[in-house]
């Protein structure tokens, strides 16, 4: 007896497996993969999930997070910690504060692309000392810039422990901005920890901030 399902059933052959053309074809596939994957990890890591954060503003002392990231033994990242800091909400605009030495070509570099990638870079000349050092306090800086674009910003993300900063973040407060601040705990204020929202302490999420060095066994992409 004729069945057209059995008849079926027998003619149907599986499709042959479709093979890599070439190796650089699997890395470029295998690194789409990790990227989707870090995005869902760092979603699912964010400490600023669930909140209703509404337009977010970020500002970044530069100089704070150069030494914290080198007390940490990291590379930062500034894609990825841009990503992480978000988090899915509206961004307003990331600023980034750094003192500048006009003769490092490498730093000159460095704040080139950052201005490329989406930061404002606001830079001051660094002050030599009579000891040597150099050092630029960009702190009224990132108080007027803070307290000027209130109403522009619902919540600020504060990457600093300099607890210089205790008195704007107070003030942008009483004017209804929710603040959260993000730097490494033994480089932070606890002055400036009192007056915020919100603390993350960078120790936590320096897994998903870092530059991570390409290698065959691991494709991760530096973003």
């Amino acid at each position: 007896m004729y069945s057209p399902e059995k008849n079926l059933l027998h003619s149907w052959q599986p499709e042959p497996l479709k093979l890599w053309k070439n190796e650089d074809s699997v890395k470029r596939q295998c690194q789409k993969t990790d990227i989707i994957e870090q995005e869902n990890q760092e979603q699912k890591i964010s400490v600023f999930n669930n909140l209703n954060r509404g337009r977010v503003a970020i500002f970044i002392d530069g100089g704070n997070l150069f030494y914290a990231a080198l007390q940490l033994g990291i590379e930062i990242n500034y894609k990825k910690l841009l990503r992480c800091l978000t988090a899915g909400s509206r961004l307003l605009r990331p600023f980034f504060y750094t003192g500048v030495d006009s003769d490092n070509d490498k730093q000159q570099s460095f704040l080139l692309w950052m201005r490329r990638n989406g930061y404002r870079v606001i830079a001051k000349e660094l002050l030599e000392f009579p000891d040597g050092s150099k050092k630029a306090d960009l702190d009224v800086e990132i108080s007027v810039d803070m307290m000027t674009l209130t109403g522009c910003y619902d919540t600020a993300v504060l990457v600093s422990g300099d607890g210089d900063l205790a008195y704007a973040v107070n003030a942008v407060s009483y004017r209804g901005v929710r603040v959260e601040i993000v730097s490494l705990r033994s480089m932070t204020s606890d002055s400036l920890i009192n007056v915020a929202d919100a603390y993350v302490d960078l120790q936590e999420i320096k897994d998903y901030i870092q530059k991570t060095p390409y290698s065959k066994n691991s494709l991760c992409c530096n973003l």
